[in-house]
């Protein structure tokens, strides 16, 4: 498969004015993306995996090392890359079709075109009938639809998910993997996933990417060989299961942590 996403060698300090310290964030990460591909990263909290999002995304800038994007190199936030966060952050005096045609608008698309894509991925997170509704009338799960489809109308060539489920409630959340793994299939995007959960980086993705705590390093990739399309009932299963206790020690065995 072709490689959309490579970091070679990604290594990121912060200093640290108090002290005047300086905290090795990220050593030597490599990994690579293939086209059309969901990973997710886990790894115990603080250990880089929203600042190496960052850093993917052009936000931040490694101390050494690169990011390449079919090939180019990545210096600085680019159309080729769509951020979701964790908090929907829709424009409140906007409605869902006004939030989502956004970012067509910044882009000077003309009216018409900008509505028709608006409208389809709409259509694509399961949110029609809901045009004409403003943020305070929607649900967690339901803005994060809005947020999603506001991304996927950019027609980025990555995705890049920071938590995106980590705010709602247990059975939304589960919901919202379910939607995602369709919606993804149908929109064909290459996906980086962040989240602390392991069985939704099991579910979610094609591998699970295991950071060791901080400095964060690649400690192991693991390969969800398991058979799309997905439903919940997945989570019932003994192979699945499995593969969350691998993921599980690989992210809670300090003794190879470092």
């Amino acid at each position: 498969m072709t490689v959309k996403l490579e970091a070679r060698k990604i290594r990121l300090e912060f200093h640290q004015p108090r002290s005047g310290a300086r905290l090795l964030a990220l050593d030597d990460i490599s990994l690579t993306i293939s086209d059309g591909e969901f990973v997710s990263i886990v790894g115990p909290s603080g250990c880089g995996k929203t600042t190496f999002l960052n850093i993917v995304d052009g936000l931040l800038a490694p101390a050494s090392g690169e990011i390449l994007v079919d090939g180019v190199l990545v210096t600085k936030p680019g159309p080729d890359r769509a951020v979701v966060f964790q908090d929907a952050s829709l424009l409140p005096w906007r409605t869902v079709l006004g939030n989502v045609t956004y970012g067509l608008e910044c882009q000077r698309r003309p009216l018409r075109e900008a509505r028709e894509r608006a409208l389809y991925f709409i259509a694509m997170v399961g949110l029609t009938g809901f045009e004409q509704s403003y943020p305070h009338e929607l649900s967690g799960g339901m803005q994060q639809r809005v947020n999603l489809a506001r991304a996927l109308v950019m027609d980025p060539q990555i995705l890049l998910m920071d938590e995106p489920f980590a705010a709602l409630d247990a059975q939304t959340r589960e919901a919202m993997q379910e939607e995602l793994v369709e919606i993804s299939l149908k929109a064909g995007k290459t996906v980086l996933f962040i989240t602390h959960q392991i069985d939704e980086a099991i579910y979610l993705s094609d591998r699970v990417i295991v950071f060791s705590a901080r400095p964060g390093r690649v400690r192991e990739e693991v390969k969800v060989d398991i058979d799309r399309p997905r439903k919940l009932r997945l989570k019932r299963d003994p192979k699945f299961h499995a593969l969350e206790d691998i993921v599980w020690e690989l992210v809670h065995d300090k003794a190879g942590a470092a």
